[in-house]
This record gives structure tokens, C-alpha cells and sequence, in this order.
């Protein structure tokens, strides 16, 4: 007999398994077509198209897939895009099930995660875990930063990239990408509000252009006296961690410590919400930072650019 938990955990990995694949990859090197690693990622749609990070595939001279029944297929790459590390593959292939997306506004810290994949080569290996944090800002080695991250204590490893996270309801929550060397209990997931809308601008024009601020963030509760103070109709912000002087923000004179509570009138409670603001149309146009710095609210004005490829 399964346990309680056991048996959440055994359901809901049975909802999803069959969307989940293993990625191989090679590449051209030294004039020869060579295996170059491998990843995770998983089918979201009845057409095909699968999710995964844009570091497991980016560069690759060849792509196949692995379901779950064995068969291996020839991937597509549709588009990538680096600055959330996500990419999206496309299959011709039939036998296999899609999962479903979720929405990851409504994540909690302290709740279960499960996350599903192929670490070292092990196919569909199954880990658990919880939300540690939510809102952060990665950075990863190439110096880039990731934003939207859900922070979590899930054991991942090498192979686990690109595959999902999900609830235990089975609805996939998250795209899994990143772990800091040298480090335990910390691993990290790119949100699935942000996957859909990079995937929405990949199948529809195979990149993703959008602007920028140069800012490191995590989402903060706003101090209630302030909110009171002010009648702010939300009492959750972006706490600024770091500023690049010579980003958009550095010239609009943003300042670390100060917290995020609009973009160009509308409210930027989490990091889904400004990033869904940073579009194409906001690169060079002038906008309207609102901050909370120490007890003040201050207006700023940012011009964000193009991000940097």
C-alpha cells in the first residue's frame, strides 16, 4: 500500500510521463558530426511542439528525441531564445500524450513541486521538492540574466534541463534549467507563464525581440504602513538587487534597494507581469518607472533598448 504522498506524487508523474522526452544533441566539431550531451524537455501540443532550454540545444548540427515507449524521432528547432533560456523543438511523430500548462501566478512557497527527467542519461527519472522562493533573477555563466525563476529545493542534475515541473495535480508549473555550482537544496525553473509567451513568439515569428532594463530582481512584500499610506491596490513589488550603469535603467537613475511598483501605469507585482510589459514596442519609447524608495514613491523615466543577442 502507497502512502498519501506517495500515491500524489505517483498520479500526477502518470499524468505527464508521456509528454516528457529525452533530447540528444550533436554537433559539428572539428569537420565531424559528433554527440554533444543531452537534455530533457516535454510536448505541450497535439501538433507536436516541445519545450526546452535553449542552452541543451543551441548550436546543435542534429536533434532527436526519445519517448518515453523508446522510439526516437528527428527534432525540429523552431526558435530559441537565450535571454529566458528556452527553446522550442517541433516533432512529426504520433504515440505520445501532451501535457498541460498550468499558471504559475498562483505558485506558494512551501508547496510541492515534482520535477521529471533525464539526468546523467537516466530516462524519466522522478525528483520532489518545494517552492523555496519565487520572482528571482538568475544569472547564469555566459553573464546573461534569467528572469521569472522559481526557486526550489529539487534535486536536479545535468539532463534535467529543459524538462518540467510539475504540481500535483499534473499541470506543468515550470521549465526546469539551472542549478549554481557548488551549491545544495538550490535549483531553478524558468515560470510557465513566461514559457507560453515565449513559445507564442517562436511559433509565430521563430524569435523573440523584446526590450530591457538591466536590472536584478526578486518579487518582496511591500511594508503594509506603505501600501496603508499610499492606498496602493497591491502589496507585492520587485525589489531591485542590482542595477547595470550602463543599462537602461543605470541612466534612468534607479537605484538598488528601490521597489518596482509600476511600469508605465500599470502594476508590476511579480516578474511575469514586467516581463510581459517588455515588449518590442517599449524599445526606445520613454516610460514611466514608479518606485518605493526608503518611505518615498518616486517617478522615474526609462527607455528601454533592444535586448542584447
Amino acid at each position: 500500500m502507497l502512502d498519501s504522498f506517495s500515491s500524489l506524487v505517483v498520479k500526477a508523474v502518470d499524468q505527464v510521463k508521456n509528454a516528457v522526452v529525452k533530447i540528444d544533441v550533436t554537433k559539428n566539431i572539428r569537420g565531424k558530426e559528433r554527440n554533444a550531451g543531452s537534455g530533457s524537455g516535454f510536448i505541450f501540443s497535439s501538433d507536436g511542439y516541445i519545450l526546452t532550454n535553449s542552452h541543451v540545444v543551441h548550436g546543435a548540427q542534429g536533434i532527436k528525441v526519445t519517448l518515453l515507449d523508446g522510439s526516437v524521432e528527428q527534432a525540429y528547432l523552431v526558435g530559441g531564445d537565450r535571454d529566458t533560456d528556452l527553446a522550442l523543438l517541433k516533432i512529426y511523430s504520433t504515440g505520445y500524450s501532451v501535457s498541460r500548462l498550468g499558471d504559475s501566478s498562483g505558485l506558494q512557497i512551501g508547496q510541492l513541486v515534482i520535477a521529471i527527467g533525464n539526468p546523467y542519461g537516466y530516462q524519466h527519472t522522478v525528483s520532489t521538492g518545494v517552492v523555496s522562493a519565487l520572482g528571482r533573477t538568475l544569472r547564469t555563466d555566459t553573464g546573461r540574466t534569467i528572469d521569472n525563476v522559481i526557486q526550489t529545493d529539487i534535486a536536479l542534475n545535468p539532463g534535467n534541463s529543459g524538462g518540467p515541473m510539475i504540481l500535483s495535480n499534473g499541470e506543468v508549473v515550470g521549465v526546469n534549467t539551472a542549478v549554481l555550482r557548488g551549491a545544495q537544496g538550490l535549483s531553478f525553473t524558468v515560470d510557465i507563464n513566461t514559457a507560453k509567451e515565449v513559445a507564442g513568439d517562436l511559433i509565430k515569428d521563430g524569435a523573440v525581440s523584446r526590450s530591457y532594463l538591466g536590472i536584478m530582481h526578486q518579487e518582496v512584500n511591500i511594508n503594509p504602513r506603505i501600501v496603508n499610506y499610499y492606498r496602493l491596490e497591491h502589496d507585492r513589488g520587485l525589489f531591485v538587487s542590482d542595477v547595470d550603469p550602463n543599462a537602461p535603467s543605470g541612466r534612468s537613475g534607479l537605484l538598488k534597494g528601490d521597489i518596482i511598483i509600476q511600469f508605465n501605469g500599470n502594476d508590476t507585482m511579480d516578474s511575469s507581469s514586467l516581463f510581459k510589459m517588455l515588449k518590442k514596442d517599449t524599445i526606445g519609447r520613454s516610460c514611466e518607472l514608479k518606485v518605493i524608495r526608503g518611505t518615498q514613491i518616486k517617478t522615474l523615466n526609462v527607455i528601454p533598448a533592444r535586448r542584447p543577442v
